[in-house]
């Protein structure tokens, strides 16, 4: 059984189902979970974790799927936590890794500034957009990122430029490994006639487009240069494709749907047979937006 140090004994979950925390509703357990009440928490819990520990950070649990056997070593979520949103001055924003990218949106139209109705589109955590360069309707997170704040393994924290990272679509390199986001400061402009009929018109827009209310991760392959993976998919013959009780949206094909009783296993199987399928119809090796993690 993997040590904690005494003083958390108390506040972390051990054997926790990563079904209750991710947007798949599938996932095996954690063998520690732990949901800091604040930064000062979470550094100390940090500073007791062993060097030979994996340490795995989780927001709404978007974009992830976790295999049926769980994950070794120790979950970190911020959901609920690390969640304050604050105005710095005139055109910045700063904001915790906890926080809902849809809460971003709306929250930069009563302030007026802009454009952040993109981040409505977003079904995630300003952690996890930060992580992948998350986007949606042609707005993508790290256009408008200064400044992040990290976190790392001995609770220390840093503060570096954007430019210190590597971003590209639906890709972030950070200059030094194992340093999880806990905030960051994004500029936008003043927008005095933003109004939040635009997120609600975005969110429609969304709705009608997206399998909404269904159990997804929301786009299951990045778009290849020049295509829609969904075009792709769809002229492949697969919306609508099932294993297990997963299967390819007939409303978008880029998203994959667990209809109730899907195991991380099915959903990993329907994700290889799309890649295979799409390669061997069009030639093109889609890749996987989603992070799969765990042991199968």
């Amino acid at each position: 059984m993997l040590a904690v140090a005494p003083e958390f004994l108390v506040r972390v979950r051990r054997d926790e189902p990563l079904s209750r925390h991710t947007s798949w509703h599938v996932g095996g357990p954690a063998e520690v979970f732990f949901n800091p009440r604040d930064r000062a928490e979470l550094a100390a819990f940090l500073r007791t974790v062993p060097l030979d520990v994996p340490i795995h950070f989780i927001g709404l649990g978007s974009n992830l799927l976790v295999r049926d056997g769980g994950l070794k070593g120790i979950v970190i979520s911020t959901h609920g936590t690390l969640d304050a949103l604050t105005r710095i001055n005139e055109t910045t924003v700063h904001a915790q890794a906890g926080v809902a990218c849809a809460r971003i949106a709306r929250q930069c139209v009563k302030w007026g500034l802009g454009p952040a109705e993109f981040f409505a589109g977003i079904p995630g955590t300003l952690g996890g957009a930060l992580a992948m360069n998350a986007g949606a309707f042609g707005g993508e997170t790290w256009r408008y990122v200064l400044s992040v704040e990290t976190i790392d393994r001995g609770g220390h924290t840093h503060t570096r430029e954007a430019g210190e990272y590597r971003v590209s679509y639906r890709q972030v390199i950070a200059p030094a490994p194992e340093e999880w986001f806990i905030a960051a400061s994004l500029s936008f402009e003043r927008r005095p006639a933003a109004h939040e009929s635009e997120v609600r018109a975005l969110l429609e827009r969304r709705k009608a487009s997206q399998p909404i209310g269904e159990w997804s991760c929301g786009s299951v392959f990045t778009n290849p240069p020049g295509d829609h993976a969904a075009r792709l998919i769809e002229v492949a013959g697969l919306k609508g494709f099932r294993i297990g009780d997963a299967s390819v949206s007939h409303k978008h094909a880029n998203f994959i749907i667990n209809h109730g009783q899907a195991s991380a296993a099915d959903l990993e199987r329907l994700i290889a047979h799309v890649r295979d399928t799409v390669q061997r119809v069009h030639g093109v090796a889609l890749r996987p937006e989603v992070r799969i993690v765990g042991v199968p």
